[in-house]
Parts: C-alpha cells; sequence; structure tokens
C-alpha cells in the first residue's frame, strides 16, 4: 500500500478499479439497477444539499458574477468542443462509420455534467459555487441548444421535452436551495463534519462510475462493435479528452485565472454530460441509433471520470502540501 501511494494511487483510487471491474463483470439489472439508479439520485442531491448548506450567498453570488469563469466555461462546452468534435469526426468519420461519427458530434454539443464536475471541483479545493452555477447554467441552456445544434448538423427539426429541466432542478437546484435556506442553523455543524464531507463526495463519484460501467454492460454496448472500431473510438475519444483538457488548462493561464477558478473551468470545461445526453438522444434520435450514436458519450463520459479522478487527487495532495 505504501508503494501504491508513492506513485499516486490511493485507496480511493483503487475503488474505482474495484467499481469498473464490477460494472463490467457484476452489473446491476432489474430490481438492483433500479435500486442503484435511485440510491445514485439521492446521494448526488445529498451531495448538493451539503454544499448549499457549506456556502454562504457571498460565494454564490460571486460564482454567479464571475464573468471570465463562466464566459470561458461557456464557451468551452458550445464552442470549442463543436471544433475539435467537428474535425476528428471529419479525420476519423471513414474508419468509425455514420453512427459512431453522428454519436461523436452529438457529444461534442452535450452540457457539461453537474454532480462530476462540482463534486471532482470540490475535492480538489477549486471554486465550488463557480462550478455549480457553470455547471447548472450549460445544462439548463442545453435543453434548447443541444437539440438545435444537432438540428442544424442533421438538417431537421428537433426537440425535447421538460424531463431534463425537471431532473435538474430536482436534483440538483432545489437541495441546493434547501441548503442555502438552512444554512444559518446548520452551516457550521456541517462545515466541521469533514468525514461526511468526504464520504459523499467520494461516494456519489463511486456510484456514478459503477452506474456508467453497469449501464454499458447491460445494453451490450461493449460488444457491439468490431474490436478495430472500438479501438478506433476509444483512441479518438482520448484525443478528444486529452485536447480539451489541454485547452483547458491553457485558457486558465492565458486568462490568468486564479487557483480554484482553474480548477473549475478545467473539470466544467472538460467534460460532458451522460445523463443529459440519454434522454436528449432518444429526444431526436431513432430507437435503433440510439445506442451506437452514445457509445462514443458513454466512453467519454467513463474516460473523463477516470482521468478526473486522477487530476483531482494530485490537486488536493498539492493544496494539503502547500498548506
Amino acid at each position: 500500500m505504501q508503494f501504491l501511494r508513492r506513485i499516486g494511487i490511493d485507496t480511493y483510487m483503487l475503488l474505482l478499479v474495484v467499481m469498473v471491474a464490477a460494472g463490467a463483470i457484476l452489473p446491476a439489472r432489474g430490481e438492483a439497477a433500479f435500486l442503484l439508479g435511485q440510491v445514485t439520485f439521492w446521494a448526488v442531491a445529498l451531495l448538493f444539499f451539503l454544499y448549499g448548506a457549506k456556502l454562504d450567498m457571498a460565494s454564490v453570488r460571486a460564482g454567479l458574477l464571475n464573468i471570465k469563469l463562466q464566459g470561458l466555461s461557456f464557451a468551452a462546452t458550445y464552442v470549442l468542443f463543436p471544433l475539435i468534435g467537428v474535425t476528428l469526426a471529419w479525420t476519423a468519420g471513414g474508419v468509425l462509420g455514420p453512427e459512431l461519427t453522428l454519436g461523436l458530434l452529438f457529444l461534442s454539443v452535450l452540457p457539461s455534467t453537474v454532480q462530476s464536475s462540482v463534486a471532482f471541483t470540490a475535492m480538489a479545493g477549486g471554486n465550488v459555487a463557480g462550478a455549480i452555477c457553470s455547471a447548472s447554467l450549460s445544462n439548463l441552456v442545453a435543453v434548447v441548444l443541444t437539440p438545435g445544434l444537432m438540428a442544424v448538423i442533421l438538417h431537421q427539426s428537433g426537440g425535447i421535452s421538460g424531463d431534463a429541466v425537471i431532473k435538474i432542478a430536482v436534483q440538483i437546484l432545489i437541495p441546493f436551495v434547501l441548503g442555502q435556506c438552512l444554512r444559518p442553523w446548520i452551516g457550521a455543524f456541517i462545515r466541521r463534519q469533514k468525514l461526511l464531507s468526504m464520504v459523499v463526495d467520494r461516494g456519489s463519484i463511486l456510484l456514478i462510475v459503477y452506474s456508467a460501467f453497469s449501464a454499458g454492460t447491460v445494453a451490450g454496448i461493449w460488444s457491439a462493435i468490431p474490436l478495430p472500431t472500438f479501438a478506433a473510438l476509444f483512441l479518438t475519444i482520448g484525443v478528444f479528452l486529452a485536447l480539451v483538457m489541454a485547452a483547458m488548462v491553457f485558457a486558465g493561464r492565458v486568462f490568468a485565472l486564479d487557483g480554484p477558478d482553474r480548477t473549475a473551468l478545467f473539470f466544467c470545461g472538460s467534460t460532458k454530460s451522460l445523463a443529459s445526453g440519454l434522454p436528449i438522444a432518444t429526444a431526436i434520435f431513432p430507437p435503433a441509433s440510439v445506442g451506437a450514436i452514445v457509445l462514443p458519450v458513454m466512453l467519454f463520459h467513463i474516460s473523463q471520470l477516470l482521468v478526473c479522478a486522477i487530476v483531482s487527487q494530485r490537486l488536493a495532495r498539492e493544496q494539503a502540501a502547500t498548506a
């Protein structure tokens, strides 16, 4: 264990590997999958309730008014991502085939993930209020913007119900606002519960990772395409993620963001939401095509979780060392 810690692998990283293996070997099915979904949903709701209880209103207001952070995050999600996505689709489209290429384009216009980006930002000591504002705004505008951008790409009309907005409100915004309302009475107590915050932060990420791998296994996604095509897709997704993450690091330095804002930009600007992507995909694509189209989204989602977990741990250790 000491050797693993020296090379940057701790208990949390080992648990992530266990969740990946469990999702691939022992996926949740039927009632177990339903129960897992409920537990994950309310674990994330608890996460945002605790954030609301810990953050003072001045921090939330500062997050909303942080124009530089919010503007860069929005531009990364809806300008940089599509530009890179179109370039990679044009480059690798001949190898991937039409449906996977369309999935790559669909990935590029999705909103930022809310739960994971905020949890990773908190673990790494970043600007949590700014991350919540950035990721929530990204998902709210996605209800119109993502189908609209895909309609332009596909030259067809598309739409989406308000289910995604309702889910964001129930799981993210309402718990956060409730925590804010109760903060004068419970805020100091919650801030003292370091272990509770750590368990909820990391536990929600572990649940999301297991859910993602489990859903992919049950859907047969991992065996749905030939191995060479899958390898090409995996390589393309890796390049996509590396380019975006490098761009976020570069943008944070060029625009002279402080440390917490750089952390929030990195996690909000380089991630994409599987939770929003799946319902949007079922709303705008034919049912027979959805499985292949969401495969790039699934792979990107899993890759970003694993990479962000490593980065957040490293940033947390660096912050602890300089404290």
